[in-house]
């Protein structure tokens, strides 16, 4: 692989902490990015993604689509060959639903009652 196809990236985390940096080809997906991401994620912390449709990728404002390269996610100036690029990760587990949802739910529904005055 050319060196000059590798794009160094790193990526901060909703607490401030990094993974990285980590050396990419530049037709990795987006896809790959977070599978690595939920591979070297930190297990001390809170909240841990368990697949990757729960991480969203962000970088120069524009969320990333799965399907997307790094080469087509890059930014007209963010053409730094030596620099390090910076994505933020936002972890958005799947929508389960919660117990108090479930108890919300599962009450019955009222009906509505119109009144008329003549």
């Amino acid at each position: 692989m050319p060196e000059e196809d590798l794009i160094e990236l790193k990526f901060r985390l909703f607490d401030g902490s990094d993974i990285g940096p980590i050396r990419y080809s530049s037709s990795s997906t987006v896809a790959m990015l977070k599978e690595r991401i939920i591979s070297e994620w930190p297990r001390d912390k809170k909240i841990i993604p368990k697949v990757a449709n729960d991480v969203k990728l962000i970088s120069s404002g524009k969320i990333l689509e799965n399907n997307k390269t790094i080469a087509q996610c890059r930014s007209p100036f963010g053409e730094l060959p030596t620099g390090v690029i910076t994505m933020h990760v936002v972890v958005q587990p799947s929508s389960t639903k919660t117990k108090t949802e479930k108890k919300i739910e599962e009450l019955p529904k009222k009906t509505a009652c119109s009144c008329s005055i003549l």
